[in-house]
């Protein structure tokens, strides 16, 4: 499968290429189902994480980008799947779970979209929504944009929550929004901790 090929072969050189900087990588080495969430600032964002990450990750990617044949084929071929952005898609919900529920891990941009400034978009409630219903800890991952742009990304991921606990603790009315605040103030909270280290 290509994902394997790129990981493994043609991977090591592209890490030797964009050297890449992870803090917090032992966090990436979480066992069982796990979802991956992280902002979002390139197409090549899943392809970073892909090969930073020592568990495969299977992606979302917005449905537009399969209606191509030979692009859909690549795309699936990565572990990737089809969501339809402009309504609730139920199918590709089921996909993520049904990954989750094989203890798997899934990655996951909860701004939804490619951010086109420094700044994080509003996070959509998806990987909240995922992460309850299956339990999974959730990782959450800030990539720096400038470090990103001048091809030596630097990553800090940070640690796991808990979504048991927070299931456990949370008001079941308004858990879903408890559960994304969470994974926004976390990522917020990496971003502060990364760019306050000199990121240059």
């Amino acid at each position: 499968m290509l994902y394997y090929l790129i990981k493994y072969v043609i991977g090591p050189l592209l890490l030797l290429i964009f050297r890449p900087l992870v803090y917090g990588k032992q966090n990436l080495r979480v066992k069982g189902k796990a979802i991956f969430v992280s902002n979002h600032i390139s197409l090549a964002d899943p392809i970073l994480i892909a090969l930073c990450s020592p568990r495969i990750v299977h992606f979302m990617a917005k449905s537009e980008l399969f209606k191509n044949k030979l692009a859909n084929l690549f795309l699936r071929s990565c572990l990737a799947f089809p969501v339809n952005r402009k309504s609730a898609d139920l199918a590709s919900l089921k996909t993520a779970i049904k990954v989750l529920n094989q203890d798997k891990v899934f990655g996951i941009f909860p701004e939804g979209k490619r951010s086109v400034t420094d700044d994080m978009d509003e996070f959509e409630k998806g990987a909240a929504f995922l992460a309850v219903r299956t339990g999974a800890p959730i990782i959450p991952i800030y990539i720096h944009p400038w470090s990103w742009r001048m091809m030596h990304p630097k990553i800090l991921v940070g640690r796991p929550i808990n979504t048991v606990e927070l299931v456990a603790e949370a008001n079941k009315t308004i858990l879903i929004d408890v559960v994304t605040n969470k994974i926004a103030d976390a990522i917020n909270a990496l971003k502060i901790e990364l760019e306050a280290t000199d990121c240059r």
